[in-house]
C-alpha cells in the first residue's frame, strides 16, 4: 500500500521513511506528484496545518497521505516561532537564517530562560475522507551556538539535557526515538497498521 508524504523536504522524507518503513508501506514524497498544487499553511495551529496538507494530498493523489506540521516553541519568546518556524526569518525556508535570527533574539539570555520544545502533529488522511491525528513533543533548551552536523532546521540549536547533545549531534536512531515527530508517529502507527489491514479494523 502506498503512503504519500505531504512534503518535498528531503530531510523530513528521510526521517519519516525510516520511522514508517517497518509498517510495510511504500513511502513516497510529493516529488512523485508534481501536479499537486502548493498548499498554503495558513492554519493557526499545527493540527490545522497538518490536517489541511494531508486531506489535500489524499484528494489529489487518490492515495492515503501523511502530513506533519511541527515547529519550535521558545518560552522566552512567548512560544514563537511556533507555526511560523519554517519562515521565521522570511519566506525562503532558510535554516541558517532562521537559526541566526533565533540566536540574535536570545543573545544574552541565560540558559535557564532558554527553555523550548519541539511540537509535532501528524495527520493521516484517506481518499475517502477519513482523518486521524496524533501529537508529540520534546523538551529542550536553545544552545548558544550551533552544534552538530546532522538533522535539519533548528536541530543544531536544540539541546536535550538528558542526552547532553543537540538534535544535530544525536544518532538518527536516538533522535527518532525521542523526537517530537517520532513520538507523534509512534502514536499513529497503530492507526496506520489498522488501515493496512482494512478500514473496519481502525
Amino acid at each position: 500500500m502506498k503512503l504519500v508524504l505531504a512534503t518535498r523536504n528531503q530531510g523530513k522524507v528521510r526521517e519519516l521513511s525510516e520511522l514508517l518503513s517497518p509498517l510495510g508501506y511504500e513511502v513516497v514524497s510529493l516529488n512523485q506528484y508534481p501536479g499537486v498544487p502548493e498548499i498554503i499553511e495558513d492554519g493557526a495551529t499545527f493540527k490545522e496545518n497538518a490536517v489541511k496538507k494531508a486531506t489535500v494530498v489524499a484528494r489529489y493523489t487518490g492515495q492515503m497521505a501523511l502530513a506533519d506540521d511541527s515547529g519550535l516553541e521558545v518560552d522566552y519568546l512567548g512560544g514563537a516561532p511556533g507555526v511560523h518556524s519554517a519562515r521565521f526569518a522570511g519566506e525562503r525556508h532558510d535554516d541558517r537564517a532562521n537559526n541566526e535570527k533565533l540566536l540574535r533574539l536570545l543573545a544574552g539570555v541565560p540558559p535557564e530562560r532558554r527553555t523550548a520544545r519541539f511540537r509535532c502533529v501528524v495527520a493521516v488522511a484517506t481518499p475517502t475522507g477519513q482523518v486521524f491525528t496524533a501529537e508529540g513533543a520534546c523538551e529542550g533548551v536553545i544552545a548558544d551556538r550551533p552544534r552538530g552536523e546532522g538533522g535539519f532546521g533548528y536541530d543544531p540549536l536544540f539541546y536535550v539535557p538528558a542526552w547532553g547533545k543537540t538534535f544535530a549531534e544525536l544518532e538518527p536512531a536516538v533522535k527518532n526515538q525521542i523526537s517530537h515527530r517520532g513520538r507523534a508517529l509512534a502514536l499513529i502507527r497503530e492507526i496506520l497498521a489498522g488501515l493496512r489491514r482494512g478500514p473496519d479494523t481502525v
